[in-house]
């Protein structure tokens, strides 16, 4: 089973030119939120409530590390933590390369190509064009049928249309349909009963986090210009 993380940058890479179709502020937060969802989904890690002793919304130890050495090093992250952290945080300790080394996995396993080049002959780019698409028609199969058709996601589906929501990207991973529609749909999946509470609750503190981290850098920029 490939992370959620993994299937989330293959549906954000443009097959033909491999670039990625977020922006250098979205896509590396979004990954590592993936993995903080991932975590959740898997009991190991988990976001506080408002009944508990302990300030709320913020993550939690909760079971057994992982084995995987991407989800370990957000893992150990709240392990080894002096402090409880909130998810926003967590985020933007954990989005440092991710996508590259993301994308290292994707190229090992034959499904997109990597490639260097320079923007106007100047700055190194590299981009990742897809070679076996099979795996990614399958992924883009089911969201589409949960999106469009209405069907019931599976968890993992459900994950990922809940991810690329936080970005309002749905439309660039399901091109051919209407684009108001879509992020209704996306929406009401994210806040559905696709998982318990605790892993709801974690999606959506982990979706906030997200658009709160992609929002910083625009206010910045606006006020700084």
């Amino acid at each position: 089973m490939t992370l959620i993380a993994e299937d989330l940058l293959l549906l954000l890479l443009d097959d033909e030119s491999g670039k990625p179709v977020a922006d250098s502020t979205k896509l590396p937060r979004v990954l590592a939120g993936a993995l903080v969802v991932e975590l959740a989904m898997g009991g190991a890690l988990r976001v506080t409530g408002s009944d508990e002793q302990i300030e709320k919304d913020h993550v939690l130890v909760a079971g057994d590390p992982p084995a995987d050495v991407l989800l370990r090093r957000v893992f150990d992250l709240v392990a080894t933590g002096s402090r409880p952290m909130k998810p926003q945080k967590l985020i933007e300790k954990s989005q440092k390369n991710l996508a590259k080394e993301l994308a290292a996995r994707l190229v090992a396993r034959g499904v997109v190509t990597e490639q260097h080049d320079k923007v106007w002959g100047l700055f190194p780019r590299t981009t990742w064009p897809a070679r076996d698409t099979a795996h990614e028609k399958v992924l883009r199969d089911a969201l589409r049928s949960a999106l469009v058709d209405g069907t019931t996601p599976e968890p993992h589906s459900a994950a990922l249309i809940s991810l690329i929501s936080a970005i309002d990207l749905t439309h660039k991973v399901i091109e051919d349909a209407d684009k108001k529609l879509l992020k209704q749909r996306a929406k009401q999946i994210a806040e559905g009963e696709w998982a318990g509470a605790a892993v709801r609750k974690a999606v959506a503190d982990v979706n906030a986090a997200v658009m709160a981290a992609v929002m910083v850098p625009i206010v910045v920029s606006t006020t700084s210009s």
